[in-house]
């Protein structure tokens, strides 16, 4: 099922503020997928999902070097939602500490790294079941 990402359902919001881990898919150069579990946030007001990560994790390399095709996807028995779009990462201190605010408030403080960056994907495309 399609979801406009500019106006999702209270339910899909919901869902979205749960504790729920995800799976982040990207693809290599070389064109096999690169899957690995993440947490995230959701900012449904920009349509942007924010992944908070170190600097050498593959997933910031693959998303420094350009901006890229992305996928996040969290389930919970029947209900799923994938966000997709496209995924750039940045080192921007502002950035950074308004999706750390964002992952604690859904999961817990992260730990402090001097080597964090966030991988941002601009959501055009929101498709599940909340």
């Amino acid at each position: 099922m399609s979801i406009n990402p500019s106006n999702p359902s209270d339910d899909v919001l919901t869902f979205l503020a749960e504790r729920h881990l995800a799976s982040l898919t990207l693809v290599r150069a070389d064109g096999t997928p690169h899957v690995t579990p993440v947490g995230f946030s959701y900012e449904p007001e920009t349509r942007t999902a924010r992944i908070i990560t170190w600097s050498a994790s593959l997933k910031a390399r693959l998303t420094t070097a350009a901006p890229l095709a992305a996928a996040v996807c969290q389930v919970d028995g029947g209900r799923w939602l994938t966000l997709s779009g496209t995924a750039r990462c940045t080192d921007d201190p502002t950035i950074s500490a308004d999706a750390v605010a964002r992952y604690a408030a859904r999961y817990r403080q992260p730990k402090e790294r001097d080597d964090r960056v966030v991988i941002e994907i601009e959501v055009d495309r929101i498709m599940g079941r909340a």
